[in-house]
């Protein structure tokens, strides 16, 4: 079963304009970033790939969790994306995760290691990791806590 997605997309003069993008759930103004010389106004393909890479991978943790029967108190992840500019040639080289992984109190040293193995289980599962392999390195930094004990 194959699942299409659309995109609509304007853009409106040269190299310093700004555009407009719709995907269903995504309608946002898109521009090249300040740090790159742009106007920076709305959002860029940059902060976009490291999107689409922080929630495919956020998801794909929650559900290998969920069939692991381990249900976290709290899940968040912070990403941060390097690129780099070398000759006026832009490299998107790296895509960081750190996800913290929060469990109930009492949960079992079994628990916690199943946590962290999945933390990174899931960035190998992705379907935007897999489609950018080999192009952009991606890692893995998990935090697992049980709730109420400091971080492991």
């Amino acid at each position: 079963m194959k699942h299409p997605f659309h995109l609509k997309a304007v853009w409106n003069g040269g190299r310093n304009s700004e555009g407009h993008i719709d995907t269903g759930g995504l309608k946002t103004i898109i521009s090249i970033p300040k740090e790159m010389g742009g106007p920076g106004t709305g959002t860029n393909p940059d902060e976009m790939l490291l999107g689409a890479s922080s929630t495919c991978y956020l998801i794909t943790l929650a559900a290998m969790l969920e069939r692991s029967d381990i249900t976290p108190q709290d899940l968040t992840l912070e990403s941060e994306a390097i690129v780099d500019v070398t000759n006026n040639v832009f490299t998107y080289e790296r895509i960081v995760h750190k996800p913290r992984i929060v469990l109930k109190a009492g949960a079992t040293k079994a628990e916690l290691s199943k946590a962290e193995l999945l933390a990174h289980k899931a960035e190998e599962s992705c379907m935007i990791s897999r489609a950018v392999a080999g192009n952009v390195s991606i890692e893995t930094q998990p935090t697992i806590e049980t709730a109420g004990v400091n971080a492991v």
